[in-house]
């Protein structure tokens, strides 16, 4: 359920598509495997742009990168080429390397052309440090836990203290996956933008809901933390843009960020990938000149708009459906949602 009915949080002006999540763009869908097991609260989120065979119809893309505190594979192509060819996985900073390795195997199976009568393949995977409630030096992230998470996806999936999500602290709540979507009317046709967050950055001192500090509301007694963790934030569309147009809305990523209290601290990563499933690039094109739509520049402010309202709405979702986790070494991480509910009773 959405913040809105839940919590009477409106967050900009622009009408939210069905299921307010970034699976409203048609295609896209997510998939989570989370580990809870005592010490070990981590997991992989999958991210599909659509469901059809992704190295051969790639989808065109873009990245940024706001502060660059981060470990993640693949941003060098996606930059150089303007297209993604693989699913998007999520997970912890120092499983990276496994849930890589699981994807190129997992490509290499629908693929097999791969290396053999083409060129290699670019996996996507982003990270966030969950070292604070999770043992991530224990390594736990497997290759069976990377395909679980994408034979799971789908439209209507969970948000929260899931998948990647599951040992992520943000401002110093607990944090994880959030989502939320935008609907634009443009030339009479209705588009979506879509938005999903891994939240593990800022402080709660910081922390805004509609231009009011929670810590006016709550005081709660919170493990120490510095802005540092990292956020990962991911934006489709099936708006026709190109690389350089979606280049230019991942950067206003930052406006959503920004509005929740978040200034982007040295040891937090900041990073940004939007992808439209509007302009498909084929990996063996028939001809040389391929056609590729793109927006009238001026029309870009309501895009613009678009991408605040969802990234700022997808922070909060990912506080707000997170329950309290306890892990390593017993330390606990309250919900955001449970400590809002008695002074919410007592309003």
């Amino acid at each position: 359920m959405g913040i809105d009915a839940c919590w009477n949080i409106q967050i900009g002006k622009l009408n939210k598509g069905p299921r307010n999540k970034i699976s409203d763009v048609p295609g896209v869908t997510v998939g989570h495997c989370t580990l809870a097991d005592g010490p070990v609260q981590t997991g992989v989120t999958a991210l599909l742009p659509h469901p059809g065979d992704l190295f051969h119809s790639k989808v065109m893309a873009a990245s940024h990168v706001i502060n660059g505190f981060g470990k993640s594979i693949g941003l060098v192509q996606v930059e150089e080429l303007g297209s993604i060819e693989t699913p998007i996985l999520l997970t912890n900073t120092l499983s990276v390397g496994a849930a890589s390795t699981a994807l190129v195997k997992y490509m290499l199976e629908q693929c097999p052309d791969i290396c053999e009568t083409t060129g290699s393949v670019n996996p996507v995977v982003f990270e966030c440090n969950d070292s604070g409630l999770n043992d991530i030096r224990g390594l736990h992230i497997t290759e069976e836990h990377v395909r679980a998470a994408l034979a799971d996806c789908r439209a209507d999936f969970a948000e929260g203290a899931v998948g990647a999500g599951r040992g992520m602290r943000c401002h110093g709540l607990k944090g994880g996956i959030g989502s939320a979507s935008r609907r634009v009317e443009l030339d009479g046709l209705s588009y979506t933008l879509g938005a999903l967050v891994l939240t593990n950055h800022a402080t709660f001192e910081d922390l805004v809901i509609q231009g009011v500090p929670v810590s006016q509301l709550i005081r709660p007694e919170l493990l120490p933390h510095e802005d540092k963790g990292s956020v990962i934030t991911i934006l489709a569309t099936d708006l026709p843009l190109n690389e350089r147009q979606l280049g230019r809305i991942a950067r206003r990523a930052i406006v959503g960020l920004s509005r929740t209290g978040s200034y982007c601290g040295n040891g937090s990563g900041e990073i940004v990938l939007a992808f439209t499933t509007a302009n498909r690039l084929p990996h063996y094109p028939q001809q040389a000149i391929l056609p590729v739509q793109m927006l009238a520049e001026d029309r870009m402010n309501l895009v613009f708009r678009a991408v605040a309202e969802a990234v700022e709405e997808s922070v909060l979702s990912s506080l707000l459906h997170a329950e309290t986790v306890t892990g390593k070494n017993g330390r606990t991480v309250p919900s955001l949602a449970q400590l809002l509910r008695p002074a919410k009773s007592e309003a």
